[in-house]
């Protein structure tokens, strides 16, 4: 069987040939295209170019020429559907798997697609034709559109007079009609009544172009009514896995490096009908991930640019807040706050297209300082108040995905946050000669933990527990089933420790056959140490540590298979592969 165009053609929507070919070879920007060494052949001065915008690649020394599923099939010598499904895990999409349901699901797609631009292309005539839409137009009018611009974005008014339903019915089964989302069952009139009744809509594309959702604006302000709504979650419409516009500005990131994310549609029109097209809105819900990884597969800069009022703000700082983890080294997200309270649409159309661009080189905020400088101004001098800043800092940190990234991200927190308390450091550097002696022993012991590595740390403090409390931990032995170290003398103290005592029942440290050095290590460089010492009595409270201790063991044991699969991923790219990490990236989170 075939896979449906569609199902492929979304593949190549989702990924840029200079994506996939960077896995296999290293591509330099040339102008418009990319060049590199050919991987068919092996070159010293490079003849091989890629063209996103084209969606292809060619090598001149060989002649070898195609799209990525060509470029799979050829340097991993696959077949075609083997390179799908390669390519349609790197796209982040479902595998197709020609089962009966897919088909059923395919056809079903055709139909609501088919409805959706029925729907949009008969009251896209409504608005230009029914003499019912005049307010309608007036709207748009006063809004500074031209047909151009509704023509541009098709732009539609559903008027009230209009049974369109009984018109889809002539051709389409109602279930699937109900699917869409566009009609809900009044009680009173006993029949299926327009969404968007009196509403100007604005069509939601999918990345390929095709009609998926609407969002619907009231034209005379109504305080009963939602000034704007979007279609309901369908099979075939998810708002946190769509933006509007995208299928337009997708197909200018080969030329900017950034992309606006905006928060309506009115926005997106504004900018793009004043020269500035590359840009987005989410879809009247809270900013997502998903949103965030689709714009990443397209442009290097997201800059976030909501309304500049209260509400805006608060919509932006749940936004860094959601969407922090997604940043990247070669990726930035940026936040534009615009003055005077306004929105980008009304900026744009006050101030022209220079002075948006100007205003945006200038006072684009990244989004770690926007997060820093937000929690900063919410927070007093006393130390409780400072202490929930660091503490809120750090959690934010903490769900940054790139290591590298959330080590650095950490680092500027923090040492923002020192900057805070500079009488401290004065205090200590005027001090500091009186207390060489023990300044020398912290450094020497700064210098010891410095070569130890992290796990080694942690398997120092889950050996420090069963020292320190043996008879607690044998109460709850099953919890050391299966718990793995790493270093190869806390695995011996381990295994002796199980081996001299019953169940830990018997333990006697004197009585251990293991060099005595390596029981004085886990005493000195234990982190729990000040803590089970403080808590000796709690046993509650040391059993609730010691679990998350060897869940911290547990997790480096992921991290570590994760990353072999990974680096094996990067040669080989086989699904098995792919699919053994994504359900150990699964437990990791679970954990």
């Amino acid at each position: 069987m075939k896979y449906p165009k569609e199902y492929l053609d979304e593949i190549k929507t989702r990924l840029k040939v200079s994506t996939v070919v960077s896995k296999t070879v290293k591509l330099k920007k040339r102008g418009k295209e990319f060049v590199g060494l050919s991987p068919f052949k092996t070159e010293k001065t490079p003849s091989f170019t890629v063209n996103d915008e084209k969606e292809f690649y060619h090598c001149f020394s060989t002649s070898e020429h195609g799209n990525i599923f060509d470029f799979v099939m050829k340097t991993q010598n696959l077949r075609f559907g083997e390179a799908v499904k390669i390519l349609s895990n790197l796209a982040g999409m479902q595998p197709y798997t020609f089962s009966k349901q897919d088909e059923e699901r395919e056809n079903k797609w055709k139909l609501y697609k088919s409805i959706c631009s029925n729907f949009s292309e008969f009251y896209k005539n409504e608005l230009f034709k029914n003499e019912n839409s005049i307010k309608a137009k007036n709207y748009l009018k006063a809004r500074g559109l031209t047909g151009v611009d509704v023509k541009k974005f098709n732009l539609g008014f559903v008027t009230e007079n209009l049974d369109y339903y009984e018109i889809l019915k002539k051709d389409f089964d109602e279930e699937i009609i109900k699917d869409t989302g566009l009609f809900y069952f009044d009680e009173k009139k006993k029949k299926y009544i327009s969404r968007f009744r009196n509403r100007i809509i604005f069509p939601i594309n999918n990345i390929s172009g095709n009609v998926i959702g609407f969002g619907g604006r009231i034209v005379e302000d109504n305080k009963n009514l939602a000034k704007y709504i979007n279609s309901p979650e369908t099979p075939f419409f998810k708002k946190g896995s769509n933006l509007y516009n995208l299928d337009k500005a997708r197909k200018l990131s080969n030329k900017l490096e950034d992309v606006y994310l905006v928060e309506g549609y009115m926005d997106v029109i504004g900018l793009s009908k004043n020269g500035i097209e590359n840009t987005v809105a989410n879809l009247g819900t809270a900013l997502t991930s998903k949103q965030i990884q689709i714009l990443n597969q397209f442009y290097n800069h997201i800059i976030i640019c909501f309304d500049g009022d209260q509400s805006g703000y608060k919509a932006a700082l749940r936004a860094a807040e959601n969407i922090i983890g997604e940043i990247k080294p070669d990726k930035k997200i940026s936040f534009l706050l615009l003055e005077d309270n306004l929105d980008p649409d009304n900026y744009v159309n006050k101030y022209g297209k220079e002075k948006f661009l100007e205003i945006s080189n200038q006072k684009i905020i990244p989004i770690h300082k926007f997060i820093f400088e937000h929690y900063m101004t919410q927070t007093t001098e006393s130390p409780s108040s400072r202490a929930i800043f660091e503490k809120k800092l750090r959690e934010i940190a903490s769900n940054i995905k790139d290591s590298f990234v959330k080590k650095y991200t950490l680092e500027y927190f923090l040492e923002k946050v020192s900057e805070l308390t500079p009488n401290i450091n004065s205090k200590f550097n005027k001090n500091y000669k009186k207390f060489a002696k023990s300044l020398a022993k912290t450094k020497s012991y700064y210098n010891e933990t410095k070569s130890l590595k992290s796990f080694e740390i942690k398997e120092f403090s889950f050996l420090y527990v069963l020292f320190a409390k043996p008879k607690l931990i044998s109460e709850n032995f099953h919890l050391i089933d299966n718990v793995k170290l790493y270093s190869e003398e806390n695995k011996q103290l381990f295994a002796e420790i199980l081996n001299q005592s019953e169940n830990l029942l018997n333990l006697d440290l004197q009585k251990l056959n293991v060099d005595k050095n390596l029981i004085n290590r886990v005493m000195n460089y234990a982190s729990v140490k000040h803590i089970i010492s403080k808590n000796l009595n709690d046993d509650e409270k040391i059993l609730e540590i010691f679990i998350e201790i060897i869940q911290d063991l547990k997790n480096y044991e992921l991290e570590q298979r994760i990353s072999e699969l990974e680096s094996k991923f990067s040669e080989d790219m086989n699904e098995t592969t792919f699919n053994e990490i994504k359900e150990l990236k699964k437990q990791q989170k679970m954990n």
